[in-house]
């Protein structure tokens, strides 16, 4: 089925959200950095493990980062079929709450005490949320103005 995709979302999920997500991968290419600040405020801990492998992992954390900006932005942006939205936006949904769980190693309170957040965790866990909320929302057709048809 072909739909106009409403604004908010089109904004969100074409330019907003890729953008992000090249941030990340900006962020993942410095490897001391992303360590770094990967950490609640109050459990900082300056001596992050640095090696060889930490190093390539983070690079290949910036490839997937990319990845994923090209496949929303331009799977999304070349077509309207509201089937092929629906199932990109399931997958990343997927991968939303697979992202979540990466940060579960930081404790439960990593997960609500926002005023311990610096950059990297609102984009880790708030900007996840968002991202989940929005998709979640797109799937069950809020904003089509009278629902969605299958």
């Amino acid at each position: 089925m072909t739909l106009t995709i409403p604004l908010p979302y089109r904004l969100f999920f074409l330019y907003i959200e890729p953008i992000s997500a090249i941030s990340g991968c900006i962020a993942a290419l410095n490897p001391s950095f992303y360590l770094g600040e990967l950490t609640l405020a109050s459990s900082f801990k300056p001596d992050a493990v640095r090696n060889t492998q930490t190093d390539i992992a983070l690079y290949q954390l910036a490839n997937l980062y990319l990845l994923f900006a090209l496949n929303e932005h331009l799977v999304l942006s070349s077509t309207s079929s509201l089937k092929t939205w629906r199932i990109l936006l399931l997958c990343l949904l997927i991968a939303d709450l697979g992202h979540l769980a990466t940060m579960a190693p930081l404790g439960r309170d990593a997960f609500w005490k926002v005023w311990e957040w610096n950059a990297m965790l609102w984009g880790s866990i708030g900007f996840v949320y968002l991202g989940a909320s929005m998709r979640l929302s797109f799937l069950l057709g809020l904003g089509f103005g009278g629902g969605t048809k299958s």
